[in-house]
């Protein structure tokens, strides 16, 4: 709002200095009353569509975050720490329990008549611990505990499910690269490359390939993140559920530690693999992992204790595999019937001491992939 007071010391100035700077807080008045409308990268766009996120609509209880600083956030701020030391308490700064915000945008086209599609926001609640620690290997697993808001106003039972998982080695000698259509290639790193590097591996829900990519951590005084390659990526559930007019996502990821949580950067391009490589747009994406804390853990603490053994037969199974095979090419559906439900009724049934259902993971692994 221009005041009483600003608009006098303007009339007061030369002619053309007065009708510049009247047109300057009139330009800045008419911006603050259009904040409402502020949309990131399009305010410019009158259009309805993408000022309503698809995505996640349920809302969970009131969650408290955690505003002390982590622990090892502090010890990252150790100057007597070498960079590997450091790259190692970053990876491990990423466990605890979380709130989590999920955010995707296209910030730009690149085919005729391109209009932005629908941004995409979600949320969880999740805790993230390790489950596997060497002095070159770190593997983080995610598990999901979400509360809903029910019509009644009451809280519903918790919602438990095995999320996905992160693998860091160090100096990583193999990735597995993914080149489209559900298909990964076996690539060797050579030493100059590889140099004070971590690999990410990242695992779907059942523990199947996702992505691996690979990255130097970089450190300043209060500031430690990892940047990847550019990394090949199948398209995520967001995406293929809506969509079938591109085949992959190239892009880079960043994570980055903060002093209560972390966050992980994508910055995104969606090709079509059809007589080249197309690219249709980029995306910006962020997932904020903020720590809280007075949250109830139980359930999803119990059935990882009831399931730890069964998903650890589950990942050897998928790294036999992995391991053994130049090219890998992945079948989610077989015979009707899909890799995610087979491996999660198992998990169930050896939660219910059925532990014969060991001797059944291999072979579905086996038949789901080539």
């Amino acid at each position: 709002m221009i005041t009483k007071e600003t608009f006098l010391n303007v009339m007061s100035l030369e002619p053309m200095k007065h009708l510049l700077l009247v047109i300057l807080l009139l330009i800045s008045s008419i911006s603050i009353g259009k904040e409402s409308n502020y949309i990131f990268g399009w305010s410019h766009l009158d259009d309805p569509i993408l000022k309503k996120p698809r995505g996640g609509t349920s809302t969970g209880p009131k969650v408290i975050l955690d505003s002390e600083p982590n622990e090892l956030w502090r010890q990252l701020q150790d100057k007597n720490l070498t960079k590997f030391e450091k790259d190692r308490l970053s990876i491990l700064s990423m466990v605890g329990k979380y709130r989590v915000y999920f955010d995707f945008m296209e910030t730009m086209g690149f085919v005729e008549n391109y209009r932005p599609k629908q941004p995409y926001q979600s949320w969880a609640t999740e805790f993230v611990e390790v489950i596997e620690e060497k002095k070159d290997f770190i593997s983080l697993q995610h598990i999901i505990v979400m509360y809903f808001m029910q019509k009644d106003g009451l809280i519903s039972e918790p919602v438990v499910m095995k999320h996905w998982r992160q693998d860091w080695k160090y100096e990583d000698s193999v990735v597995n690269n993914y080149i489209g259509n559900k298909t990964w290639e076996k690539n060797k790193i050579s030493w100059s490359k590889k140099r004070e590097t971590w690999s990410q591996s990242v695992y779907q829900v059942d523990d199947s390939p996702r992505y691996q990519s690979y990255g130097k951590w970089v450190h300043t005084e209060n500031f430690s993140s990892w940047t990847s390659n550019e990394t090949w990526r199948q398209l995520p559930r967001r995406e293929y559920s809506v969509r079938d007019d591109y085949d992959v996502i190239i892009g880079f990821n960043t994570q980055t530690i903060t002093p209560t949580g972390w966050v992980h950067e994508q910055n995104n391009k969606k090709v079509l693999l059809k007589n080249g490589q197309k690219v249709l747009a980029k995306e910006l994406g962020i997932a904020r992992y903020e720590r809280i804390k007075d949250f109830n853990w139980e359930a999803g603490k119990k059935y990882w204790d009831k399931t730890n053994v069964f998903w650890a037969a589950v990942r050897e199974a998928w790294n036999k595999k992995l391991n053994n095979s130049n090219i890998f090419k992945l079948q989610n559906e077989v015979d009707g019937e899909m890799l995610f439900n087979k491996l999660f009724m198992l998990a169930d049934q050896y939660a219910q001491d059925e532990k014969e259902v060991l001797n059944k993971i291999q072979a579905i692994v086996d038949k789901h992939s080539m």
